[in-house]
């Protein structure tokens, strides 16, 4: 299964993106050093690690969480990490940034900050967020996941087992079109002005196959913007941005990579690599090639790991639009919502495994 790309358009997104991220920060902020976040010096219980690439798919995560501590996120790679309980489960949560570079430092950094005397606070990590596939708002659970067609890594058979078992969600199949240019606050007002465009078949969750992930950035890392979008931002709609100045810096340093003619010459030459993919993304088996290269506390075991995407870009499409981009910037939500609402539901039946209780961050 292929996502399909107008190369030559996502190039031209992603760099006005980001240009207009740098744009949208105000003149004359403070470009240099980071800002001192709080971080926590008590030891949380086992947690799992939810992960997402863009704010859209982890807002509706968060709109379904408690005890959220907005209050002492813990930043890794210019983004805020926070804790709460998601359906039964102590989770920490935050945004990997687009792209497998950013999935990759993101990741180990979640392994070496979230430790408590030298014991790894993580339990499992866990991804949802929008991909390419057959039919826009289906969700997809692979039972391993390639990175540029190489060698795969197994999602966790027990994770996998526990989202079997786990009641249907209702998934979305209607949405309003989506607008690339809102920045969070803007986005679901107007929304909510816009007439929903509803895709030809109901969406339905498939388990089984292999994700691919692609990187068509080229080994560059995609900065977020500071006061960005909910596809470039740096930080979930419902959180204040703690880190604006850092993520400046880095969105100085990275950017002009973007605008050099050599990357939309890299990029429209980039392929999918043959192979039966049922999704395809650019940071799923990054994430679970970190996560798998850790151990649970005390044994051997690797750390279980699931991801949880939906097709963003696909068929069923009432707008007949030319594939991706153009068809992710109005189908993202729903794609997202419908990743989310399964993450839940599997979340759900995740507790109902394990003992571990609520422990968010704290401050000293």
């Amino acid at each position: 299964m292929k996502r399909w790309r107008t190369k030559a358009s996502v190039g031209v997104m992603v760099a006005a993106g980001v240009l207009a991220g740098a744009l949208a920060f105000p003149a004359g902020a403070d470009s240099g050093g980071t800002v001192s976040v709080t971080v926590s010096t008590g030891c949380l219980p086992p947690s799992l690690l939810v992960l997402s690439a863009m704010p859209l798919e982890l807002d509706p995560l968060l709109a379904a969480a408690k005890g959220v501590d907005y209050a002492h996120p813990v930043m890794l790679n210019n983004r805020p990490f926070v804790s709460g309980n998601l359906e039964g489960n102590s989770v920490i949560m935050g945004l990997t940034g687009i792209g497998p570079e950013n999935a990759q430092a993101t990741t180990e950094d979640a392994f070496t900050q979230f430790q408590c005397d030298g014991v790894s606070e993580i339990s499992g990590v866990v991804f949802s967020g929008t991909s390419g596939g057959d039919d826009i708002g289906d969700v997809f659970v692979p039972n391993d996941w390639s990175y540029a067609g190489g060698p795969t890594v197994a999602s966790d058979p027990t994770m996998l087992h526990v989202a079997g078992e786990a009641p249907a969600p209702a998934l979305e199949a209607s949405t309003p079109p989506g607008d690339p240019a809102c920045v969070c606050a803007v986005t679901n007002q107007l929304d909510q002005l816009q007439t929903p465009v509803t895709v030809q078949h109901q969406p339905v969750v498939e388990f089984g196959g292999t994700g691919l992930t692609t990187d068509p950035f080229g080994g560059r890392i995609l900065p977020c913007a500071p006061a960005g979008s909910d596809v470039f931002g740096c930080t979930p709609c419902p959180e204040l941005d703690m880190d604006a100045a850092g993520q400046t810096v880095a969105l100085a340093q990275e950017a002009p990579a973007f605008l050099e003619p050599g990357f939309f010459t890299g990029y429209m030459s980039s392929t999918t690599p043959a192979g039966n993919w049922v999704s395809e993304d650019e940071e799923t088996a990054i994430v679970a090639q970190v996560t798998t290269a850790h151990s649970l506390p005390g044994s051997t075991v690797p750390v279980p790991f699931i991801g949880f995407r939906a097709a963003s870009d696909g068929g069923g499409d009432p707008l007949h639009l030319p594939g991706f981009p153009a068809e992710f910037f109005v189908y993202r939500q729903l794609a997202a919502n419908n990743a989310a609402a399964m993450a839940l539901a599997f979340l759900h039946r995740w507790a109902l495994q394990t003992p571990f209780q609520l422990g968010p961050l704290t401050g000293p």
